[in-house]
């Protein structure tokens, strides 16, 4: 399978290092990018092809992973030429639907959108995808096999749920580093150096989710299993409960989804 990158910033960088880490041949890969440094540092790190235009050559691929910044998009694929065999198509632009990248594309539908999350860039993200009714199994098992390279995968059956998953996921991380925050935060305000809160804060957010995620007993088990009666957690739970600390995090998650779709509409604007 030979794979085109277009654009080459930091979540196509992932993807490509996750892709030759799993044994994919760096020569089946390619980058278009219009930046000289960009292009350098590329080339330098996987000695994969790299392109400053989308010329033939670069669009010579089975699937093509567009990943520009989302404003820039339609630009982009309005300058891709037309005819001969076309690839899979496998967006990781947030917010952008199938019917305004078809559009952009003289209506080609052969299309998987895909919303990873930051930890992808350590290789572990997780990533919802959606594909077009018009792409064959063939192509979902591919475009699963990229994200795959930097993480979990998921798919949905319905496009609008990507912007759900956008709310839980895409955007998640920056939900726990705010809990990190306020952990740490915490912890100074209760006598313990900086250095000792971002240790503690980190570590039990770690092992709590590999608890959660290596238990078969559901997380409202396991959080009532750590709450005695009376006892330290109960004391912080019930206070949490009072602030409408989970609450505001429903409802945060809920204006997360409700902005994607908002995001949709505008970006697909003519």
């Amino acid at each position: 399978m030979k794979i085109t990158f277009l654009g080459g910033g930091n979540m196509a960088i992932a993807l490509v290092g996750g892709l030759i880490q799993r044994g994919f041949n760096a020569q089946d890969l390619a980058v278009i990018e219009i930046l000289p440094d960009a292009r350098e540092r590329l080339s330098a790190q996987f000695r994969i092809r790299v392109f400053g235009e989308a010329s033939a050559e670069a669009l010579a691929c089975d699937v093509l992973v567009l990943a520009v910044k989302p404003q820039q998009m339609r630009e982009a694929l309005t300058g891709l030429p037309a005819g001969g065999k076309r690839p899979l198509i496998v967006s990781i632009a947030a917010g952008l639907l199938v019917n305004d990248l078809a559009r952009w594309m003289d209506g080609y539908r052969r299309i998987v959108r895909a919303m990873p999350n930051t930890p992808a860039l350590i290789g572990a993200g997780m990533t919802g995808l959606y594909a077009d009714p018009s792409v064959s199994a063939e192509d979902r098992k591919n475009a699963e096999t990229i994200l795959a390279a930097v993480g979990e995968t998921i798919w949905v059956d319905s496009e609008s749920l990507i912007d759900s998953i956008t709310a839980i996921s895409g955007s998640g991380p920056a939900y726990v580093f705010l809990f990190l925050e306020a952990m740490q935060e915490a912890a100074r305000e209760l006598g313990l150096s900086s250095e000792a809160a971002q240790k503690l804060a980190i570590q039990t957010v770690m092992g709590a989710s590999q608890l959660a995620r290596d238990s078969s007993e559901p997380v409202d088990v396991l959080r009532q299993r750590v709450t005695s009666k009376g006892g330290t957690t109960a004391a912080a739970l019930d206070k949490m409960a009072a602030s409408g600390v989970k609450t505001g995090l429903i409802a945060g998650m809920q204006a997360a989804a409700a902005r994607s779709r908002e995001l949709g509409v505008e970006l697909g604007r003519d």
